[in-house]
């Protein structure tokens, strides 16, 4: 494999044996392995791909699509049914919380555990002990056994473990979905770190969102099949339009949550329209007033998202995707979002709004249906957006 090649998957599969009953599981286990008469599921499916040293990958897929199955085939702790897989460097995975945990052990106990299945000599473990303790924010609890901590605790152990060892190749499985406000933004941070290092990431999640902010390339599962393999935004893009077309549960993609039970850095006071009644191209003026309560957010952002009745997703910018900087100081501040000529037809629709940090990753307060307008217009056109358009003959 060359050298400037992290991954190296060559026609993957992996398959995992159906049995119909617990008793022809035992069966198959007496006979250790040879011939088992059960159907099989095949969860990877001829999976080929290269990821280059330095670069930055997502995954996306519905659930089974084999997302997690490949990131335990490329960590090792899965073995292929079929094809190869090539690793070059030291591999760190955030597979599932405490992955590798033994629930008697304390964590102390479990950052040497993990430091030495990572590859690390107990010198090493001992010189980066106190990081990870201060990283992972458990205190005094480091020598309380791990079965006693929260989940919020346990992924700030297991993260902090798995960054401490300055990973070639670092994977990640939904982890950062859980954690607080202000873990998340370390975490962030440290991946970025890890970037702009050189270290190879491969990033498994469900928030396309955060796949297009995070990756410049992304791979698509279906099925154990790879579908697609390209430009984040471009395949997030046709992902999400097949999601679309199966009908899957509501057109919009699902509303970012700020962590539950955790002081905000940011909140939205009030989202207010100008006029809840419109005419087809009358200026839409909506005020936003929010509060920061906490300095120093990094890449603080607003964002307006358009709906139509049935929760279709119209429109949706920010203020870092418009390069427009918005006050981001301690405070109250109002912010005005402008549509000069409101294209859409008549109907009721709604907004979200929503206060993000670091361009978008990280939500810190979010208000689904913050405010509603109706637009009445004459018949002119069938469906939800008025379109500058002609008729002409063909001679």
């Amino acid at each position: 494999m060359s050298s400037e090649i992290a991954i190296h998957a060559d026609r993957l599969a992996k398959a995992y044996p159906i049995f119909a009953s617990p008793r022809d599981r035992l069966r198959q286990l007496l006979r250790k392995g040879r011939g088992n008469g059960n159907r099989e599921h095949l969860a990877l499916r001829d999976v080929s791909f290269r990821v280059a040293r330095g670069e930055t990958v997502g995954v996306v897929g519905q659930n089974g699509s084999g997302k997690s199955t490949l990131l335990q085939v490329i960590a090792g702790t899965l073995a292929p049914t079929a094809g190869a897989c090539e690793v070059r460097g030291r591999v760190a995975a955030l597979l599932e919380l405490g992955a590798g945990f033994n629930l008697e052990f304390t964590g102390r106990e479990n950052v040497h555990l993990s430091g030495a299945i990572l590859g690390l000599s107990r010198d090493e473990v001992r010189a980066r002990y106190r990081d990870i303790l201060a990283f992972s924010e458990i205190g005094g609890l480091a020598e309380q056994p791990v079965k006693t901590y929260s989940t919020g605790m346990y992924l700030r152990l297991a993260f902090a473990v798995a960054v401490s060892v300055e990973p070639d190749v670092l994977l990640i499985d939904e982890v950062l979905a859980v954690g607080d406000v202000r873990f998340q933004l370390k975490c962030i941070e440290r991946m970025r770190e890890l970037q702009r290092n050189g270290t190879t990431i491969v990033f498994v999640s469900h928030a396309t969102e955060t796949v297009r902010r995070l990756c410049r390339r992304c791979l698509w599962l279906d099925e154990g099949r790879l579908l697609a393999d390209g430009d984040a935004t471009a395949v997030t893009d046709r992902y999400l339009a097949h999601i679309l077309s199966l009908g899957a549960d509501g057109a919009a993609p699902p509303a970012p949550a700020p962590f539950a039970g955790q002081a905000t850095l940011a909140r939205i006071h009030a989202v207010d329209v100008a006029n809840e009644r419109l005419r087809l191209h009358d200026t839409l003026r909506v005020t936003v007033e929010y509060e920061i309560v906490e300095d120093d957010l990094p890449s603080f952002l607003l964002g307006v998202a358009i709906y139509a009745a049935n929760r279709t997703y119209l429109f949706g910018p920010n203020t870092a995707l418009d390069g427009v900087a918005v006050p981001a100081t301690r405070g109250r501040h109002r912010v005005d979002y402008v549509v000069p000529r409101l294209p859409l037809l008549g109907g009721t629709y709604t907004l979200d709004v929503g206060l993000f940090a670091d361009r978008g990753l990280v939500c810190l307060d979010y208000r689904t249906d913050a405010a509603c307008f109706a637009v009445e217009a004459p018949y002119l056109a069938e469906g939800l957006v008025m379109i500058e358009h002609a008729w002409e003959e063909t001679r």
